[in-house]
This record gives C-alpha cells, sequence and structure tokens, in this order.
C-alpha cells in the first residue's frame, strides 16, 4: 500500500504539536518535508523516523555563570 501524503495540519495532530511548531521544525531542524506547489507535504514515516533519531528533541543551552 503507498504511503500517503500528509498536510502540515494532519502532522501537527500527528505529533500532537501546533502547526506554527511544524513550519518552525522545517526551517530550523531540518524536518523532512516536500514543497508541492505553495504546500509543505509530509510522509509520516519520514517524520517518525525524524523525532526517533533526535531531530525534534529540544537542546537544552547550559547556564554560565
Amino acid at each position: 500500500m503507498i504511503e500517503p501524503w500528509m498536510s502540515a495540519d494532519d502532522i501537527a495532530e500527528h505529533l500532537g504539536v501546533t502547526k506554527h511548531t511544524i513550519y518552525g521544525w522545517i526551517n530550523d531542524r531540518s524536518m523532512p518535508a516536500h514543497k508541492i506547489g505553495r504546500l509543505w507535504k509530509f510522509k509520516a514515516s519520514e517524520v517518525d523516523e525524524w523525532v526517533r533519531t533526535g531531530g525534534a528533541a529540544v537542546v537544552e543551552e547550559d547556564d554560565e555563570k
């Protein structure tokens, strides 16, 4: 079976985050996304692998005092 393309709204719901977060991850963290015309489309399997390998991990900065 062919995996369907997902919209930004769909992938945001899949991950439990906002669409704003998705667009930030595309720009700042190289989230796997494909631009088709003016729309971003996603494959859930690619995004899930990106998350599993730490792509969405929060990087905490060390406080220098």
